[in-house]
């Protein structure tokens, strides 16, 4: 039966955060989320790809299966109505579907061109998917050719040259927002890649004072361990605030920046309430970059609380993609390339049970042939019976060379 490569998903350019966020699945369901894609009719193979910025399934399925067949595992998987997300979904087949799988892997479909994360989140769709027997033999061989493209991009242009991320573009928000981030107090909250990040940029822009709170207290001290070790003009005080005691000590931050993977909000209009008349009114700002959003958006109608999420963050991401446009083009002829390459190799290969099949049948004549004349044959030296088998194996080969190059070569079968 004939198989079809569908691509199917959500992203921050066709989707809302408010539908993003529905759709996220937390690394610790990932492995059971791509159990029950692999489980769905007619999949074959399947990866699943959740960020903070898309939700993409790339599956090997029967070429009569429809996209409804995976809005029904989204419906039923997430328990959203395929009603709420078909006017976001995008789907690509085939060709279309590798090059949206090479362009994601190389940074050139995310927010913030360039970034390097969203490699790693990759390989890390792609190390589950092969732990539960989601990936073998069509998708291996693509997501290993999506991997060497996304370095070919990386050494050959300069799309990725300064460190670029969600985590650099929020903390590039705080310090537009205060004018300098010297003397001001900030708190991460979550532990994970975001927030080592988020820390790392905050301390280059000055920070001194930077409150770290994650349910998983190692974690935590990781980050603040991280923090206190950094070099800079002045030192920077880390303090780890203990997840039990997180609303404790929130009012001490101008700058709250949360990247949770919590299925709830953690900060909600009450909470902001609470915090500004603990700071007798002095603003603070919540750069949420987490999905599910970890900020309930009612905050902002809190005077003097002021709430961004990664949503808000397009708008200085672009800046960076204008920034970027030349190496971006020159990014982007590569991906071409690799994927006009990937579709010759799979033709290619498509064409290998047929060239077996016909040199064999052509063998198979050549033998019985030379079986009829066995007796005529007879009285021949073995110099002389080489000759012959020489001289018909070159006849035969000069005779399939048309076929066999028409095979070989796409461009010239009919």
């Amino acid at each position: 039966m004939s198989q079809s490569l569908v691509l199917l998903g959500i992203n921050h350019t066709t989707a809302p955060i408010e539908v993003r966020e529905r759709l996220a699945i937390p690394a610790g369901r990932l492995a059971d989320a791509t159990r029950t894609l692999l489980h769905q009719p007619g999949i074959r193979e399947g990866l699943i790809l959740s960020t903070c910025n898309r939700v993409e399934l790339l599956t090997l399925q029967h070429e009569h299966d429809t996209p409804s067949d995976l809005l029904r595992f989204l419906d039923e998987y997430f328990a959203v109505p395929a009603a709420t997300i078909r006017p976001h979904l995008y789907e690509f087949r085939e060709r279309e579907a590798v090059r949206h799988l090479f362009r994601v892997a190389s940074s050139l479909d995310s927010m913030v061109v360039g970034e390097p994360q969203i490699l790693g989140q990759v390989k890390e769709s792609y190390t589950v998917a092969r732990e539960v027997g989601a990936v073998s033999g069509t998708l291996d061989g693509l997501l290993q050719r999506a991997f060497t493209v996304a370095k070919r991009v990386r050494t050959e242009t300069q799309v990725g040259s300064s460190s670029v991320s969600i985590a650099s573009v929020a903390v590039d928000l705080a310090r537009k927002i205060f004018g300098s981030l010297s003397g001001k107090t900030i708190l991460l909250v979550g532990a994970g890649k975001m927030s080592e990040l988020a820390a790392r940029h905050l301390i280059q822009q000055g920070a001194a004072s930077i409150l770290v709170s994650n349910r998983t207290f190692a974690r935590a001290e990781k980050i603040a361990a991280t923090i206190a070790a950094s070099i800079g003009d002045k030192p920077v005080a880390a303090e780890i605030i203990p997840f039990e005691d997180l609303y404790a000590h929130t009012h001490r931050a101008d700058i709250v920046i949360t990247s949770t993977g919590a299925p709830d909000k953690i900060f909600t209009r009450a909470h902001g309430r609470q915090f500004l008349d603990r700071r007798r009114n002095r603003p603070m700002f919540f750069i949420d970059i987490a999905v599910p959003r970890d900020v309930d958006p009612e905050m902002n109608n809190v005077e003097g609380c002021f709430v961004y999420d990664i949503d808000d963050l397009q708008q200085t991401a672009a800046a960076n993609l204008a920034d970027r446009g030349r190496e971006a083009a020159a990014a982007e002829e590569i991906v071409s390339g690799e994927v006009a390459r990937y579709q010759q190799r799979l033709l290619t290969l498509d064409a290998v049970p047929a060239i077996k099949a016909l040199q064999q049948n052509a063998e198979q004549i050549r033998q019985t042939e030379l079986a009829k004349l066995d007796s005529r044959l007879s009285t021949l030296t073995p110099e002389q019976r080489e000759a012959v088998e020489s001289l018909t194996r070159s006849l035969t080969a000069k005779l399939l060379h048309p076929q066999l190059t028409a095979l070989r070569d796409p461009n010239k079968r009919q």
